[in-house]
C-alpha cells in the first residue's frame, strides 16, 4: 500500500473483535422440570432404550449435561424431547435419579474399575445347574457378596433338578437363610414366577445353566438364545447384554449375559458383615484393617468371640470373605 492510499484510511476501515462482554458464564443447567419418567430397559451403542410410565418404549441419547454419568438397565431417568416412542424418533435422558440399589462387578481381583451390571434390582437370582455344567460354590459365594454389599436380596435358582440332587449343594448354604427355588427342565418354573411378579429382579449365572431357558418360559415373547454346554463341561455365551424385560404377570426381570468371572475388587470385608446384623456390632470393635477371618490371618478379629454362639452361620461369612479375599477354590471357567 502506498502512502497515497495510507492517508485515505479512517476508523471506518479499523476492524475490532468484539470483546468478551462484562456478563459472567452461568454455570446453571436447566432443571427440566417438565422431563418424564423412565426406566432404561437396555443399552446398545450411546443409545438407551427406556420404558415410559406410558407404556411407550422410547430410544434415547444422554444429554451433554450429564457428562459422563453411567446409565445403565435398571435405572430411573428423567426424559425430555419426543416420548412418542414413534421410529425414527429420539429423546434425551438429563437425570438419572438415586439408585435403591446397584450390582458391580470387576473384570478380576486385581482391577480397579468396577463395571455397573444393574441398578435398582431388588431381587439377584443366582442360576446355577445342578449338573451339565456343575455347580460352583465360588461362583455362588461371589454373587452373594455382590448382592449383600449392593442391596439386593440374593435367591438361589437351582436348575436341571432333573439331572441331580440339590440336597447337597443346599446343606452349605443353610445356615445363611439364602432363599432357594428348584426347577426341572421339563416344567415350567411356577415357584420362580411368583418369586419374580411385581419386583425387578436380575438374573446372573454361568453361560449353559440354563437361563435364557428360563427367561423364555417367563417371558414367551422374549425369544433369547439358547445354547449347549460343550464337551468339557462350559457353556456358551448366548445373551450378549443386559436387557429388562417385562413380565406378563407384572414386573421386571434383566437377562445377563452369562459370565465366567466376578471381581470383587470394589467390596471390602466390611461391606460384607454389615449384611450380617448378628456380627456387624462385634466386628466394629476389630483392630483396623481387620479382614474378618480370624486367626492367624487376623489375629484380634473380634468374631472370634463369637464361634461358640453361631458356629455354622459364621463359617459361611467367612467363606464368603475368603472367597472376596481370593483365597477360595474359585476359578474363571476360562
Amino acid at each position: 500500500m502506498s502512502k497515497r492510499d495510507w492517508r485515505k484510511l479512517d476508523e471506518s476501515d479499523v476492524r475490532v473483535r468484539p470483546g468478551r462482554g462484562t456478563r459472567p458464564r452461568s454455570k446453571r443447567r436447566p432443571e427440566h422440570a417438565d422431563a418424564e419418567t423412565a426406566m432404561v430397559i437396555g443399552v446398545d451403542r450411546g443409545r438407551w432404550t427406556c420404558a415410559m410410565e406410558s407404556g411407550a418404549v422410547v430410544t434415547a441419547m444422554r444429554a451433554r449435561e450429564l457428562g459422563r454419568t453411567p446409565v445403565v438397565v435398571g435405572d430411573q431417568v428423567g426424559i425430555v424431547g419426543d416420548t412418542s416412542g414413534q421410529p425414527d424418533t429420539l429423546a434425551r435422558i438429563v437425570r438419572v435419579e438415586e439408585r435403591t440399589s446397584v450390582l458391580r462387578r470387576t473384570a478380576d481381583d486385581t482391577d480397579p474399575f468396577e463395571r455397573v451390571v444393574v441398578a435398582n434390582a431388588s431381587q439377584l437370582i443366582m442360576v446355577v445347574a445342578l449338573a451339565d455344567p456343575p455347580p460352583r460354590t465360588g461362583f455362588i459365594d461371589r454373587c452373594l457378596v455382590a448382592a449383600y454389599a449392593g442391596g439386593l436380596e440374593p435367591v438361589l435358582c437351582l436348575t436341571k433338578s432333573d439331572l441331580a440332587s440339590p440336597e447337597e449343594l443346599l446343606a452349605l448354604y443353610t445356615e445363611l437363610d439364602v432363599p432357594v427355588v428348584v426347577t426341572r427342565s421339563d416344567e415350567e418354573p411356577a415357584e420362580l414366577r411368583a418369586r419374580l411378579t411385581n419386583t425387578v429382579s436380575c438374573l446372573i449365572g454361568h453361560s449353559g445353566v440354563g437361563k435364557s431357558t428360563l427367561v423364555n418360559k417367563l417371558v414367551p415373547d422374549a425369544n433369547r438364545a439358547v445354547g449347549v454346554v460343550s464337551g468339557v463341561g462350559k457353556g456358551r455365551h448366548t445373551s450378549t447384554q443386559a436387557v429388562a424385560l417385562w413380565l406378563p404377570e407384572g414386573g421386571w426381570v434383566v437377562d445377563t449375559p452369562g459370565i465366567r468371572s466376578f471381581g470383587l475388587a470394589h467390596i471390602t470385608p466390611d461391606d460384607i458383615v454389615k449384611a450380617f446384623p448378628d456380627f456387624a456390632e462385634a466386628a466394629e470393635e476389630c483392630p483396623p484393617g481387620c479382614g474378618h477371618l480370624g486367626s492367624p490371618e487376623d489375629p484380634g478379629c473380634m468374631l472370634d468371640e463369637l464361634v461358640p454362639d453361631a458356629p455354622g452361620r459364621l463359617t459361611s461369612l467367612r467363606r464368603l470373605l475368603a472367597s472376596r479375599a481370593g483365597m477360595d477354590d474359585y476359578t474363571d471357567g476360562s
